[in-house]
């Protein structure tokens, strides 16, 4: 990480802190340069900032030293109105819904996806509709100079990272007897590896802010599943990887509240709307029609039935539903370490 990156999560934890906005616009006001103990290499950004302050009142974006606009006045309303949030897997599908739906409460996102042209499209897509603030970062998470790469360039567009949704995520049915080595590693390395990494590139920098501002917390939301909390019938390679998410979330929420991240999963029944059920070609719909993995079914349609017939509330999950438990996690002060089921009823727990 170049050193940029390393000073900005620094210096929006101290800008944090109560005192010192007050201090810089009363400096600015008066014409004086700030004269504040600052982090060592932060003394000319926090004197950029005073300057702007003696002509805005807004938010204010400094071109190569992030966004700093979630402790200035006049901030977008919303449940995320000043987080800066980084969504993986996010070009396509639940990801990109994810990522709309916290800009639209708010957040600046930036979005993150193996399929740069896809992801750099969504970007644009949610600036076009909301005027928000969104970027499209390339990354493969099972590639942690890869994630170091798009970590550092969220860092130096926005300034920190105060939520990771680590949301990218394969399928690969099959049975253990047919399901090929090759399926297997994919499956693994993108849903257990991938999201060890994804963590291990973040965390870092969530340290830095809480270490400015001890009172600040961050964190970090893994996009589980409900086969996380239960076996699934001939796709082992899946529930396997997700019930090992779960093992990552529980350990590194014991030991990344001393940083003062706050980790945890959520897991979705099925998502049926998006392309991991519906494409045509590489769908969960076609994956398991061809498997044999719903007895006597013909159709795409008749695949959906049979699995909401499993659900007490007899429908699919939804972006909207997901979020409410997102919005929970981030707003619940002392909620750590654990796996919230979203699932109409069909996983509950004991």
């Amino acid at each position: 990480m170049n050193q940029l990156a390393k000073i900005l999560p620094a210096l929006r934890g101290f800008m944090a802190e109560d005192d010192i906005m007050p201090r810089l616009i009363k400096t600015a006001a008066a014409g004086d340069e700030p004269a504040l103990s600052v982090t060592p290499g932060c003394a000319d950004v926090v004197a950029e900032i005073g300057a702007q302050l003696k002509t805005t009142t807004g938010p204010i974006n400094l071109v190569g030293y992030g966004c700093f606009a979630p402790v200035f006045p006049k901030l977008p309303a919303g449940r995320m109105a000043g987080k800066i949030a980084l969504v993986t897997g996010a070009a396509q599908g639940f990801g990109y819904e994810i990522a709309c739906a916290l800009a639209a409460e708010g957040a600046w996102v930036a979005l993150a996806d193996i399929n740069e042209e896809g992801v750099k499209a969504a970007a644009n897509s949610i600036n076009a509709e909301r005027n928000a603030s969104a970027i499209g970062v390339a990354v493969n998470v099972a590639d942690i100079a890869s994630l170091r790469q798009a970590v550092e360039k969220v860092v130096t567009e926005f300034g920190g990272i105060d939520l990771l949704v680590a949301n990218a995520g394969v399928l690969r049915a099959g049975s253990v007897k047919t399901l090929s080595e090759r399926d297997l590693d994919f499956v693994t390395s993108v849903n257990y590896k991938g999201y060890f990494l994804s963590v291990q590139a973040v965390a870092p920098v969530m340290a830095l802010q809480h270490a400015a501002a001890p009172g600040i917390w961050s964190d970090i939301i893994q996009i589980n599943s409900k086969s996380g909390l239960v076996g699934s019938n001939k796709n082992g390679a899946y529930a396997g990887s997700k019930f090992g998410g779960i093992g990552l979330t529980q350990s590194f929420a014991m030991e990344l509240v001393e940083d003062g991240i706050k980790v945890n999963s959520i897991c979705p029944g099925n998502f049926y709307d998006g392309p991991l059920w519906a494409d045509p070609e590489k769908g969960l719909f076609k994956q398991y029609l061809d498997s044999g993995k719903v007895p006597g079914a013909r159709t795409f349609q008749d695949v959906k039935n049979f699995y909401e017939s499993k659900v007490p509330m007899r429908r699919g999950c939804t972006t909207p539903d997901v979020m409410k438990a997102i919005y929970y996690l981030v707003e619940q002060n002392y909620e750590t370490g654990q796996a919230v089921p979203v699932t109409g009823g069909q996983v509950m727990l004991s």
